[in-house]
């Protein structure tokens, strides 16, 4: 076919090139909204849906622990009532088999009072688990409460994602003590997603009271230091006597009464850890 001057030939493979690349830009643009709209519901998911519902199971737990301290029954977990071991019952570090106060545990066995020339020191307290009740792996068992934070949340024992941390709860790291007693109970809780509990944890400042609440007693800790930041492996930390092993400067050298909290940082990496101390200053009996 010969073109008339002046006149533009469509030929039909040029429309069928034509159509065809429209077909792959259509269907590149679909993929392409559907991949987004993906990943958006993926972050719905995270940031928003795990919070709403490990706040909403924290809660409950909180409230079920509540109720079980009250009526003086059977835990949910499986813990019987009036188990806790009593005032002046031995206890030590989940697993460990040490009695408190022993030399394993950073401590003396018996605590003495505020301002008695110990940094270290803490009020006498009774030893709320002995060797029949220490809690399970995975048994939320305590409450821990952030007066500046708004937080109150379920401790659990052990630090599992799926099974502790992914539900709201804090964790306590197996092998380092229990509340009150000496030597350094160590918790780990989520910064971001799954209830997010310890997202405001650099706001803690010197002096901010710590509490946590057992069966047996309230132990309320100040926090005293803060490490801002230290590697993801650095035991040292959660020791009987805190000290990091990646900054030496940041930790103690004498025994005593300590809680410790742990948190990725920065936000949403787990990279670097975030390690806040406290240090124990009066016990009151349920």
């Amino acid at each position: 076919m010969r073109a008339v001057a002046g006149v533009r030939v469509v030929r039909h493979r040029d429309r069928r090139r034509r159509a065809r690349r429209r077909q792959v830009l259509w269907g590149g643009g679909e993929v392409l909204v559907t991949a987004g709209l993906v990943l958006l519901l993926l972050v719905v998911h995270q940031l928003w849906w795990t919070n709403r519902e490990a706040r909403r199971g924290a809660e409950r737990k909180v409230a079920a622990l509540e109720r079980e301290w009250g009526s003086g029954t059977a835990t949910a977990d499986g813990g019987s009532a009036g188990s806790s071991g009593g005032a002046g019952g031995s206890g030590g570090a989940a697993g460990s088999g040490e009695p408190a106060g022993s030399a394993g545990s950073g401590g003396s066995g018996t605590a003495s009072g505020p301002g008695a020339g110990d940094p270290g020191a803490a009020p006498a307290a009774p030893r709320p688990y002995g060797p029949a009740a220490l809690p399970r792996r995975s048994q939320a068992y305590a409450v821990l409460t952030i007066p500046r934070l708004g937080l109150r949340v379920p401790v659990a024992e052990g630090v599992s994602k799926a099974d502790v941390l992914d539900k709201g709860y804090v964790g306590h790291y197996r092998g380092t003590q229990q509340p009150g007693q000496a030597g350094n109970f160590a918790l780990a809780g989520h910064r971001n997603t799954h209830g997010e509990p310890f997202r405001y944890l650099p706001r803690l400042r010197r002096g901010d009271a710590v509490e946590v609440e057992t069966r047996s007693a309230t132990y309320t800790y100040d926090v005293d230091r803060v490490l801002p930041r230290t590697s993801a492996t650095d035991s040292g930390v959660v020791r009987p006597v805190p000290r990091s092993l990646v900054r030496p400067g940041y930790g103690y050298d004498q025994p005593g009464y300590y809680l410790t909290l742990t948190t990725c940082t920065p936000e949403f990496t787990s990279r670097y850890r975030l390690v806040v101390w406290a240090r124990l200053v009066s016990m009151r009996p349920r």
